[in-house]
């Protein structure tokens, strides 16, 4: 096994032109807002001293937005990897925020009956199973560098709780995956060795302070 040292960022898309709070999951059209780009150059800027071997996204328009500043930095085109797409829902194109939408609609309630799978969507199981492979093919695309995954928070939570080998079903709430977050994997070999978080946008997070990121 080769001992060269690999490093895989899952980074999660900046924000998303959202103005009537839908669930947009899978859906064309929705593009990066303002705040958005600036968070996806923040994200650049952040990985500028990297020896990025590829920038590699999710086919979702949001994604590709995101990598278009960090491919820029590093001289090269963009690999669209299908694995990395957001999870499929069927709650798409529909408000799906606590205490009003869709969820108030008995109609919707039998797709709600397995938190654990989750019912609702595409199975957790799936989910970690293409992240794992595309997070492979992202490893042998860097070769001993490093690599840039964009994707999503949903796929991105998933596969660090699948590496970590911690349960898959868990409280949206507790997802350590902000806009613009970098997720990073450093692999040795083919062994994963740690995983590091952190927030290149923090200061662009919605609430966040005024000298946040200072």
């Amino acid at each position: 096994m080769s001992d060269q040292r690999s490093v895989v960022h899952l980074l999660r898309h900046g924000e998303v032109h959202n103005p009537e709070g839908v669930l947009y999951g899978r859906l064309p059209g929705y593009r990066l807002s303002e705040r958005g780009e600036q968070m996806a150059e923040m994200a650049a800027e952040a990985l500028s001293g990297h020896d990025i071997a590829a920038v590699i996204a999710s086919p979702m328009e949001r994604a590709q937005q995101t990598a278009e500043p960090i491919a820029r930095v590093h001289g090269t085109s963009i690999i669209t990897e299908p694995l990395a797409i957001e999870a499929d829902n069927v709650f798409e194109g529909q408000r799906v925020s606590v205490g009003d939408g869709v969820l108030k609609q008995p109609r919707t309630w039998r797709h709600l009956w397995n938190p654990f799978q989750p019912s609702w969507g595409e199975p957790y199981n799936d989910v970690a199973a293409r992240m794992r492979e595309a997070i492979e093919n992202a490893r042998r695309s860097a070769d001993g560098r490093e690599a840039v995954l964009v994707s999503h928070q949903l796929p991105i939570w998933i596969a660090r709780l699948d590496a970590e080998g911690r349960r898959l079903w868990h409280d949206p709430r507790s997802r350590q995956c902000t806009l613009a977050s970098l997720t990073s994997l450093t692999f040795e070999g083919d062994q994963l060795m740690s995983i590091a978080y952190t927030e290149p946008a923090r200061a662009l997070l919605p609430g966040a302070s005024p000298i946040a990121g200072a």
